[in-house]
């Protein structure tokens, strides 16, 4: 007779999280080989049975991005004509979350395709963390958890920024400013905005800064810093115009390219992402990092979902 326990899945995007996911959850991670063929195909094994049992396959959206979503398409499969009972992709960054509209002639809206896959492979229930636009949930059409990093945002300014109650949020761009001004609206601080131009993709040309910084410590809040060119350029923006000091604070840190090098060269005191991505290697390359861990919040959502419980409580409230 099953017990219809949790699960957890972990694909090779980053492990490490599932662990601490699986920890909190007081479980250990389920026995899972992924392997590749010499023709570079890829092989899940699944070491145990997940018949009739609650699953839960956690993968997000870095590294080897392709190869990584493949391998979530497979395992949700496998999980499925295994009978498992329910299958959540836990998707701590959605992949391909940036192209989800049709921006210009002839473009494709790959998250919509992503969400479409995930669904055909049979995933039942998917829970995400501040995607890059809210609307993607609508491209599902299964039950879609967004999951926000601004709670733990928030006790992190108030644990671990200096002055914090003098200082200002400001948002690198007009499309964050939503999510600047809900920080600054929590914290009870003044707000400022960035306008920047772009000549072509992730690279940004000329910036203007909307609002006072003048003697104050600025806070960049933004959802994702690939190349970090915005960050740095913003950062300079900041100090010119008279800001004492520049923290960045990111949720999906992807930091590719040229990344680390913008930050360590950049005026920025301190650039904090959250562990949806994996970092580890970079932090030693870069000693402005600093994480703010995103397991506990994960873990809640799993157990809740697992309970029947309602997860609308973690969209304002930072698990410890």
């Amino acid at each position: 007779m099953s017990s219809n326990s949790i699960r957890i899945l972990a694909g090779n995007s980053h492990p490490a999280l599932a662990r601490l996911i699986a920890k909190r959850l007081g479980t250990d991670l389920a026995n899972v080989t992924v392997t590749k063929y010499s023709n570079q195909e890829t092989a899940v094994t699944i070491g145990e049975s997940v018949r009739d049992e609650d699953v839960y396959i956690v993968q997000s959206g870095c590294g080897e991005i392709n190869d990584h979503l493949m391998e979530l398409l497979i395992m949700i499969n496998a999980c499925k004509t295994a009978s498992a009972r329910r299958i959540t992709a836990v998707l701590p960054c959605f992949p391909y979350a940036r192209q989800d509209k049709k921006d210009k002639s002839r473009a494709p809206i790959s998250a919509k395709l992503v969400a479409n896959m995930l669904t055909v492979a049979g995933a039942d229930h998917v829970i995400t963390m501040d995607l890059h636009a809210s609307q993607i949930q609508g491209f599902f059409d299964c039950p879609v958890d967004n999951l926000y990093g601004e709670p733990s945002v928030l006790r992190y300014i108030r644990d671990n920024v200096p002055d914090w109650k003098s200082a200002i949020i400001v948002s690198p761009d007009a499309g964050g400013a939503k999510r600047a001004t809900s920080i600054a609206d929590h914290l009870d601080l003044d707000f400022a905005l960035i306008h920047k131009e772009r000549k072509k993709a992730n690279e940004v040309s000329r910036m203007v800064l909307v609002g006072d910084v003048a003697g104050k410590v600025a806070i960049l809040v933004d959802d994702m810093a690939d190349t970090c060119g915005t960050l740095g350029l913003a950062a300079k923006t900041l100090l010119d115009n008279g800001a004492a000091a520049v923290y960045a604070i990111v949720i999906h840190g992807v930091l590719s390219g040229k990344a680390l090098d913008v930050i360590n060269n950049s005026v920025l005191t301190r650039v904090v992402v959250t562990n949806t991505i994996p970092h580890a290697e970079k932090k030693k390359q870069c000693p402005k990092l600093d994480t703010i861990d995103v397991s506990a919040v994960l873990a809640e959502a799993i157990r809740r979902t697992h309970n029947g419980e309602s997860v609308s409580y973690l969209f304002g409230h930072a698990t410890i």
